[in-house]
């Protein structure tokens, strides 16, 4: 952790291994601090989620022509809270890298408090910005989903051609086939996606606009994509590694109580209940590991394209440069997210002859 410290900011670039280090000891450091910044988000997402899971079930079990819409109606409103509490989840993300800024660069405490009132001073355009990220992402996973597609169809077409030759040349195809794909499909939904993966740290660190933040993530995101499938890579293993842990323990328990836990269509309310909440109790333990490796991440980024990292430290000894309009890739190291007051209206009044305003 020393090296997070403001005292000893780290002159290197990192690597995966360093970020994924460095978001977890920040993230025991600050533990509570960082589920309590974490959970409001997380809780909106895991509500409608428990009430989607519920209630999707339903509709392909019931035989009530009144109930079967009613139930549609309430999928529905619930996939479009979940939808929300994963806005709201990036939304806060670039809140918690102002927080990180300010505490390398004036060792300000992390608190919950201090990244609610950053996004509260940027929500509507970060709630924006969210939204047009969302699009990103599905964009980003169609293309792959596509490229995977074609690539599918090439290989399979290359392995019946192979096998009216020789079997064992179509198997082998076959496998460095599968591989191929395994590798290339997460790499370019990386590189589509990772072109946004800092739009709202921009937003709050840097107080750019929505647009402007979007041609900001885009020059930062150059060679990012290793990195961010590491982060995400480890996220994701570390959050279904606490599911299963928490999941055994409840499975167990309901076999012996006689449900089959592989039907979901058989599953007791409070099973489905119980099985809902474990996800999203995962979530909320893992997402500020993400949150802090995005952050990281964003800093790094600054480190490696324009020396990030001296010029917090120069802001630290010599006090932060002036935060006036001007557009340079040289700017605050923490800009202001208080609008800026207008200048002073022009004096009305005759000035007097008295210089020196006598009577």
């Amino acid at each position: 952790m020393s090296a997070l410290s403001p005292d000893h900011l780290s002159l290197a670039p990192l690597g995966a291994g360093d970020l994924i280090d460095r978001a977890v000891r920040l993230y025991r450091r600050h533990l509570f601090v960082l589920i309590r910044t974490a959970a409001p988000p997380v809780i909106v997402a895991a509500a409608g989620w428990i009430v989607f899971s519920i209630f999707f079930q339903r509709v392909f079990t019931t035989s009530d022509t009144d109930a079967l819409l009613y139930y549609i109606v309430l999928s529905t409103v619930a996939f479009g809270v979940m939808t929300l509490g994963y806005l709201f989840t990036l939304v806060v993300m670039g809140g918690a890298t102002r927080t990180l800024v300010a505490h390398l660069l004036r060792n300000d405490p992390v608190t919950a408090r201090a990244t609610y009132a950053a996004v509260r001073a940027r929500f509507w355009g970060l709630l924006g910005a969210s939204i047009v990220v969302f699009f990103w992402l599905g964009i980003s996973l169609s293309v792959t989903w596509g490229l995977a597609y074609m690539m599918a169809l090439i290989i399979g077409f290359a392995v019946l051609l192979t096998g009216l030759v020789a079997t064992w040349l179509a198997v082998i195809i076959a496998i460095i086939g599968v591989l191929i794909v395994m590798v290339a499909a997460p790499w370019v939904f990386f590189f589509i996606a990772g072109r946004v993966a800092y739009v709202p740290q921009v937003m709050l660190v840097e107080g750019k606009g929505v647009f402007d933040s979007f041609g900001r993530s885009f020059s930062l995101a150059r060679g990012n994509v290793r990195r961010l499938m590491a982060m995400t890579l480890f996220t994701t293993f570390a959050t279904y590694s606490a599911l299963m842990i928490l999941l055994f323990p409840l499975s167990f328990y309901a076999w012996l109580s006689g449900i089959s836990v592989l039907n979901p269509a058989q599953w007791p309310a409070w099973y489905a209940v119980a099985y809902s909440v474990i996800g999203p109790l995962s979530s909320i333990l893992l997402t500020p590991v993400w949150m802090l490796g995005l952050s990281l991440l964003y800093v790094d980024e600054r480190v490696r394209h324009e020396g990030y990292d001296i010029e917090l430290m120069a802001a630290r000894q010599l006090g932060e440069l002036p935060d006036v309009n001007v557009s340079s890739p040289l700017g605050t190291a923490l800009s202001s997210i208080v609008g800026k007051q207008p200048p002073p209206a022009p004096q009305t009044t005759r000035p007097s002859n008295n210089i020196l305003n006598l009577s």
